[in-house]
């Protein structure tokens, strides 16, 4: 098992993308503390996955939620050895009506939470013997392009980026790594809201999937699968990286034919 005795703080982890990221973690061995707004579902995901979790309240906009996270994160397991900044919100509407609350709220969830938690992990890491350890940040394909009316979450999220790689360089001589991950359409409830709200479901998942290469959208076990290996030792020479998981969504240049 590729997480054997290390211990993950997983943000958002209780549902969606962050469920899929604990459930594989949880399979490869890994001691988790799963911290979300919804604690209801936090506690229903840890009783599904066995001895070896935990799930806290926690709002990352509120810094003393981070660190109280941090605290019985040691607390009860003794150490940290990963963490996975996955917490984070959207919504979309048009740039003019944007208000500045709107944005704020974004980017305290989505940026400002992910830099004050990671900074909290890194001093604990630190602390530590041996010091190590491996931070994986949750981006977007709205890392490389836009779509319109998000203006504040692609801000975010092309911030996640920047921080990742500054935060890398400088954390590699105390053997701590930080790699991003950037994932394309997910099989979540955003997902499965969209295809709902749609005239025709079955035309809208045809036109999102002939945009996507692989001609699917992608389930939160996959990207589970990448961020176990960046948690563990076997990615030991990556840091600094931001991996496009997307089914090659970015690399198209434009839709297939016939439109």
């Amino acid at each position: 098992m590729m997480l054997a005795n290390k211990t993950i703080i997983i943000t958002g982890g209780a549902q969606g993308l962050g469920k899929g990221i604990a459930e594989v973690c949880s399979r490869e061995g890994a001691n988790l503390m799963i911290a979300d707004l919804h604690d209801r579902a936090g506690i229903e995901l840890v009783e599904s996955l066995g001895g070896r979790s935990r799930a806290v309240a926690c709002d990352v906009r509120k810094g003393q939620d981070l660190s109280d996270l941090l605290e019985k994160t040691v607390e009860h397991f003794g150490q940290v050895d990963g963490l996975v900044n996955n917490a984070g919100i959207n919504f979309v509407k048009p740039f003019l009506e944007v208000r500045p609350e709107e944005w704020d709220n974004i980017l305290q969830t989505d940026l400002r939470a992910a830099f004050l938690l990671t900074q909290l992990v890194c001093r604990q890491m630190i602390a530590q013997s041996p010091v190590q350890g491996s931070i994986v940040n949750i981006s977007s394909v709205h890392s490389h392009a836009a779509l319109p009316g998000a203006a504040p979450y692609d801000a975010a999220k092309w911030g996640v980026v920047g921080m990742t790689k500054s935060v890398a360089v400088e954390m590699a001589k105390s053997n701590i790594r930080v790699n991003c991950i950037s994932p394309g359409l997910l099989n979540t409830h955003i997902w499965q809201e969209i295809l709902k709200s749609s005239p025709d479901p079955a035309a809208c998942e045809a036109y999102w999937s002939s945009n996507i290469p692989i001609g699917r959208v992608i389930e939160p076990r996959e990207i589970g699968e990448l961020a176990a290996f960046l948690l563990s030792d076997r990615s030991a020479c990556i840091t600094g990286a931001n991996i496009f998981a997307d089914g090659g969504m970015t690399s198209q240049l434009v839709s297939r034919e016939p439109w």
